[in-house]
């Protein structure tokens, strides 16, 4: 038994690679956000999309259109340049509030063969993959800062701000070293070192799916 399936493993991939992906497309969900205006605007993402292209539409918008709402949504290899789209967004406007859900999402792939018997029918074979979708929904009115996934806007600190957008983190490091102490005199280090005692026990430190069905 162990031969005969260790056999046949070539001959599924030498099958598979006659196949070619013809076309891709997502199940329609609803949004997971409730009491969305029905004109809201949602920027679908993909994993192809030009960042630029997608930013000067979202920022009409919301700034020559009055939108008060917009929502990102992308799936799979897309849901890293969705949130990059929203960071850049947050950035660019401030003052907005945030909620993130996260789940699954089924896509439908359909596979064609390339090299069909002669006089046979076409043979396609669909796949259907469950992949990461991630939705932000980005808001100048308040939001209910109870639920799930809520961010409340980012404090602008003028220059600090303006660092930030330069790629520079002013939040942590920086600013502990402007407001560390300055060190004590030698002698008082001399002494200290003497005074020294060996400390107690250290501290503990605490601290995709996916399914495939063929169908041909």
């Amino acid at each position: 038994m162990a031969a005969e399936r260790g056999g046949a493993k070539p001959v599924i991939q030498s099958r598979m690679e006659n196949f070619r992906k013809v076309r891709t497309s997502e199940e329609e969900s609803p949004l997971p956000f409730p009491d969305l205006p029905p004109d809201v605007v949602e920027m679908k993402v993909k994993e192809g999309s030009k960042i630029r292209n997608l930013m000067n539409f979202a920022m009409a918008q919301m700034e020559l259109k009055g939108s008060r709402q917009i929502v990102f949504s992308g799936c799979g290899k897309a849901v890293t340049k969705t949130i990059t789209c929203v960071e850049i967004m947050k950035r660019k406007l401030g003052g907005l509030h945030q909620v993130t859900k996260v789940h699954y999402k089924t896509l439908l792939e359909v596979w064609e063969n390339q090299d069909p018997l002669p006089g046979g029918p076409a043979q396609n074979l669909t796949v259907h993959k469950n992949v990461p979708s991630i939705c932000i929904l980005l808001s100048r009115d308040p939001l209910d800062p109870n639920q799930t996934g809520y961010q409340p806007p980012e404090p602008c600190h003028g220059l600090g701000t303006q660092l930030g957008e330069a790629g520079e983190d002013t939040s942590s490091s920086s600013t502990k070293g402007l407001k560390r102490p300055l060190p004590p005199p030698r002698e008082e280090l001399l002494t200290k070192k003497l005074q020294v005692q060996v400390p107690d026990s250290p501290r503990g430190s605490g601290s995709m799916d996916r399914q495939l069905d063929h169908h041909h």
